[in-house]
């Protein structure tokens, strides 16, 4: 990009969120530059603060380093919207805003006087709930693993011959994060090229529900069902349509992801392993017979290496030319020479936990150096800049408003 200014810097996002999926949304935009408010209920904030694991405090408090990184990037604020007068400062802040991020069951806003029609017309609205705002199930409760499940994923997650098994993160709340900020984007676009433009109202409502992210990457499955009548069930790590490919074990006690289904990756594999002849036998010569038995030609690739270390493993088919990559935990990214190169990772100097590493803001423009994100806010700790500074409220109302327990 031609500038150095982040993309979004001038653009204000009010985080009416918790939990993950709309602070998660918030977060994205202010990692592009946009200033975001988190609102938290005064009695004790965010439900993320208390969701561990913890770092033991000197001071015998607990501090979630979870909050630490879903809650960086942005000031926050404390405010009963359940309240009149929190329901009335809420509207002052938005006018001056121009996203507001909230996953409230549907209904709870409006309730509230607080809905978009209650609000300044020209903000866009990330509206992330379970199943949406509107339909049968639109106001039932749920979370991530709802989500999941409605959404086709849980059921295709694991082996066929186990229980479903959630994936390793509370992906649903974060995709559909991600497809919220993506769609927000795009109003803020049609908002601000149609200014001056049109007598309407800019605004725009995202109706972003946690199913819906995770249905929408589900491949070819309802096609599947559609047109050939085929209902997708668990695999496992391996393919009824392609094969070699597995994660495989390794001597070290390791797994290592290695995908040779084509013909041209098959081949390489095979000279990788030392076994060229399985390239030019007959039973294995096409992708669909390699399919038709998986087991028996995955099981020949296991064989080969769980008789070596991951690192030699990788090292071999890199030199092939075989797709490879070791399965990391955590210690093993963060010594990672190829992310630390790319700058994949970021130092937040926060309040308490001190500095630390964590994800860096992710994508990232070439030429524009990433927002290095703030430290997770303390409870109320932006409270006399915003509430004050920047919506009009005098030190003596701010703190009648604080003993009434309204911030």
């Amino acid at each position: 990009m031609p500038t150095q200014e982040p993309p979004l810097a001038g653009v204000r996002v009010i985080d009416v969120g918790t939990r993950i999926s709309a602070p998660f949304c918030a977060g994205l935009l202010g990692e592009m530059g946009a200033d975001v408010i988190k609102i938290e209920d005064p009695r004790g904030g965010d439900f993320m603060r208390g969701v561990g694991p913890f770092l033991h405090t000197e001071d015998g408090s607990d501090y979630s380093l979870w909050w630490a990184v879903e809650g960086r990037g942005r000031r926050g604020v404390t405010l009963d919207l359940r309240t009149p007068s929190g329901q009335d400062l809420f509207r002052r802040l938005t006018s001056s805003a121009d996203v507001v991020c909230e996953n409230f069951r549907p209904g709870t806003l409006e309730a509230w006087g607080i809905a978009p029609d209650d609000c300044d017309p020209n903000l866009v609205w990330a509206r992330i709930s379970v199943f949406g705002q509107e339909g049968p199930y639109s106001d039932r409760p749920g979370l991530d693993r709802m989500g999941i499940a409605y959404g086709g994923l849980l059921n295709l997650t694991g082996f066929p011959d186990r229980p479903p098994v959630r994936p390793g993160v509370t992906i649903s709340d974060y995709l559909t994060g991600v497809f919220a900020a993506q769609a927000v984007l795009a109003a803020l676009y049609a908002r601000d090229k149609s200014a001056g433009r049109t007598s309407q109202e800019g605004g725009a409502v995202v109706d972003a529900s946690l199913y819906g992210a995770i249905l929408r990457v589900m491949e070819w499955t309802l096609a599947g069902q559609d047109v050939l009548g085929v209902t997708r069930e668990r695999q496992g790590n391996r393919l009824s349509t392609s094969a070699p490919v597995d994660n495989y074990p390794t001597s070290d006690g390791k797994y290592i992801s290695i995908v040779g289904g084509s013909d041209a990756n098959f081949a390489r594999l095979c000279r990788a392993m030392g076994q060229t002849e399985l390239a030019s036998d007959p039973e294995w010569t096409t992708l669909a017979k390699r399919a038709q038995r998986s087991d028996v030609i995955n099981d020949i690739v296991a064989a080969w290496t769980a008789s070596l270390p991951a690192e030699q493993i990788e090292r071999i088919c890199i030199e092939h030319g075989v797709p490879v990559a070791t399965a990391l935990n955590a210690m093993e990214i963060l010594n990672n020479k190829h992310m630390q190169e790319r700058g994949d990772f970021v130092t937040v100097d926060d309040s308490v936990a001190g500095p630390h590493l964590q994800q860096a803001p992710f994508p990232r423009f070439k030429g524009t150096p990433p927002v290095t994100p703030s430290s997770a806010p303390l409870l109320g700790e932006h409270n006399r800049e915003v509430w004050c500074d920047l919506v009009g409220l005098t030190p003596s109302e701010l703190e009648t408003l604080i003993d009434q327990g309204i911030i």
